[in-house]
């Protein structure tokens, strides 16, 4: 699951981010609302931790606007205003949830896991390709019964392909989905990534699902074929 930390305080942005990879989230961090708008622009994120004072205008207000001109993900305002007023006001304009600093990372971490299990136009939690399995919340994928044990980044490559099944998704699809924008990448990453999860595909009996198309990127086939 991939996460955007909209937060101005560099350090407990950083904090943020870091506790909830930790915990099996992959996080970008956007300091002001300019940049968060640019982040969603360039990639699709599970949930928002979203501040209210940021340097380029107020959380409420952003929200507000992108809720009434577009579909955004779920959005968890993480923030030192803590009256009940500030908390209405906060959920009205648009918020999932409502959290107020300083708050436990694991308890963010399942607020977050609660609020993408909450029925709705959201994107489902349990995906299947043919002998495959993949919990989104548990972030734990079966083969016929068998756990497979995926590293955070091959459980976001197994989740990408399993939701693009029988398509092509390019080179580069893959490296905007499970790489942070602060990576490093390395001209193979990618590849290297792709042959650790052919492998564990391999060992749990689902060799050859996972095709190259060469040039272009690769395909999950659900039946193996």
């Amino acid at each position: 699951m991939r996460v955007l930390v909209v937060e101005d305080n560099e350090r407990l942005a950083q904090l943020v981010a870091d506790g909830l990879q930790r915990r099996g989230f992959s996080c970008d961090i956007a300091p002001c609302l300019a940049d968060a708008d640019d982040a969603i622009a360039s990639a699709i994120y599970d949930a928002i931790i979203l501040d209210l004072g940021l340097p380029d205008g107020d959380g409420i207000d952003w929200l507000t606007a992108r809720r009434r001109h577009r579909q955004v993900p779920p959005a968890i305002i993480q923030t030192a205003r803590g009256a009940l007023e500030d908390r209405v006001t906060g959920l009205d304009a648009g918020a999932d949830d409502y959290v107020v600093k300083p708050v436990e990372l694991d308890e963010l971490a399942a607020r977050i896991r609660a609020l993408l299990r909450r029925p709705g136009p959201r994107a489902q939690t349990m995906l299947e390709a043919g002998i495959l399995q993949f919990d989104t919340t548990s972030r734990i994928a079966h083969c016929s019964g068998r756990q497979m044990e995926l590293s955070r980044r091959e459980a976001d490559l197994l989740e990408l392909l399993m939701r693009r099944a029988g398509t092509v998704v390019h080179r580069d699809a893959i490296e905007h989905a499970i790489y942070n924008f602060n990576e490093p990448v390395t001209p193979n990453a990618v590849e290297a990534a792709i042959s650790r999860l052919r492998r564990k595909l391999d060992d749990v009996g689902a060799g050859g699902c996972l095709h190259t198309i060469r040039g272009i990127g690769y395909m999950l086939r659900d039946n193996g074929n």
